[in-house]
């Protein structure tokens, strides 16, 4: 028997094999839950389909997974039409996992302060107000003991560098999950965020991961990195019903970084003549 068994949910935003979303869903399906997938819509130029290939060659060989569709989160009605599949193939859900976060390019790498007014808004409508718009519109769908689930980072508690306007948006995320966790908390739903260390996927190469990796093995109080196999037992484990209880909350998987006050263990690396300078 597995945890998942009977249960059924959608999955919003896995890019690749890499996606911390992937990794949890990989658990949901080998321990029995079945889901709905969606991925980012492909260019209408784009003839090869590429975002639903990529997306498409880690969902068909798995008989767990029911569904594939394209969503554009900007768009009610297309997060409306996902809904009505769902409704159609599962008729309630008792999970979903909400991974969807963008910024343009040019607005992510500068400063925060010289984001651009549409930069603000495109970053900001898909990575935090997207939370709010699925959560509104599979309310009405959603199985008792239900459990939502969203990603975000620690850059949305405290300034990191090479972040800048994507935090700013982590910050509303959180704010989104906490306010949304007690609307539907009536109706038996339970939402929370997992806040995961670095990782090498498609949104960490843009943050600048590979410069985050070192700095959290030699700062964190477990001296080393996390894995996605951790990501997603630690996020499978809330959208199950062993977390019942638990909403509103976000939890930490990075090796215990979001604790550390100081540089830590960090400091040993410091030459002794430039720490007394």
């Amino acid at each position: 028997m597995g945890r998942f068994d009977g249960m059924k949910g959608l999955v919003l935003g896995v890019a690749n094999d890499h996606s911390i979303a992937w990794a949890i869903a990989k658990i949901i399906m080998a321990e029995g839950g079945q889901i709905g997938f969606t991925h980012l819509p492909d260019r209408p130029d784009d003839e090869r389909q590429r975002n639903r290939r990529r997306v498409a060659l880690l969902t068909d060989p798995e008989p767990n997974a029911k569904f594939l569709v394209p969503m554009d989160v900007s768009s009610d009605d297309q997060i409306a039409g996902v809904m009505d599949r769902a409704k159609q193939e599962f008729g309630t859900i008792d999970f979903l996992l909400h991974s969807i976060a963008f910024a343009p390019l040019e607005d992510l790498k500068g400063e925060t302060t010289n984001c651009s007014r549409e930069g603000f808004r495109v970053a900001m409508e898909t990575s935090a107000y997207s939370l709010l718009a699925v959560g509104r519109l599979s309310r009405s769908f959603l199985s008792k003991d239900s459990s939502i689930l969203t990603l975000t980072y620690f850059g949305g508690e405290k300034v990191v560098p090479g972040y800048n306007i994507m935090g700013v948006c982590k910050a509303t995320l959180d704010m989104c999950m906490r306010y949304m966790a007690f609307d539907l908390g009536p109706a038996g739903v339970r939402v929370n965020a997992v806040s995961a260390g670095p990782l090498r996927t498609l949104a960490g190469r843009g943050a600048g991961v590979d410069d985050m990796l070192g700095l959290y093995q030699h700062m964190s109080p477990m001296g080393r990195n996390i894995t996605h196999d951790e990501v997603g037992k630690a996020g499978a484990w809330l959208l199950s019903r062993d977390s019942q209880g638990i909403s509103g909350e976000i939890l930490h998987v990075d090796a215990g970084y979001n604790v550390m006050g100081s540089p830590g263990r960090l400091l040993d690396l410091v030459p002794k003549q430039a720490a007394q300078e």
